[in-house]
């Protein structure tokens, strides 16, 4: 069992439409509960973004990609820590002010990639400091806390194969029936 790994739910245990982890969810297609949450979202006024996973497969597509659809500044530096930093100070505009999900279609092949490890990892960070109303040292932000949740969906829904690809050592990482589910471990990061 990897260092990640913590344990097993039964039933879905996160809200893509709240502040609370986990920030990463991947699913198969076209999940009720999952489509729920995401429509939840929107008729909230929060906003959900689409990715096709074909233009996530290289870095410079992720950052391309990231870039255009949550409008990050021109200064953005195309790096993985930019991007934490872009993704967890996105304008109104691109969160409605209330919250964002990225939806991450046809992810299959995105598990065999060199950077999905690393990507699931930068998002997992983002969300926690958008969802948190303190920084990192723990000091409050001049802003509320915001939803901010990424959703993976996958074609063929492998949930052993996509939970050791997740698993790392700063990442809890659950199931349960349909899903897997991936946060920052507090231990690790705190």
């Amino acid at each position: 069992m990897a260092q990640g790994w913590r344990h097993r739910i039964s039933t879905p245990d996160f809200d893509v439409t709240g502040t609370s982890p986990p920030w990463v969810v991947f699913t198969p297609k076209g999940t009720a509960q999952m489509d729920s949450g995401l429509s939840t979202l929107a008729a909230r006024g929060g906003r959900v973004h689409h990715f096709p996973a074909s233009a996530l497969m290289t870095e410079q597509g992720i950052y391309g990609s990231f870039a255009e659809a949550l409008q990050f500044p021109s200064y953005f530096g195309r790096n993985w820590d930019a991007m934490v930093d872009c993704l967890d100070d996105l304008c109104g505009a691109v969160t409605g002010r209330v919250g964002i999900a990225g939806v991450i279609h046809d992810a299959d092949p995105l598990l065999e990639t060199a950077n999905f490890p690393l990507l699931v990892s930068v998002l997992c960070q983002a969300a926690d400091r958008a969802n948190s109303g303190v920084d990192l040292d723990g000091f409050p932000l001049d802003r509320p806390a915001i939803a901010e949740h990424f959703i993976f969906e996958f074609n063929q829904f492998d949930q052993e194969t996509i939970r050791l690809r997740v698993d790392q050592p700063d990442l809890l990482v659950t199931t349960g029936d349909g899903f897997v589910a991936a946060a920052l471990d507090p231990e690790e990061w705190r």
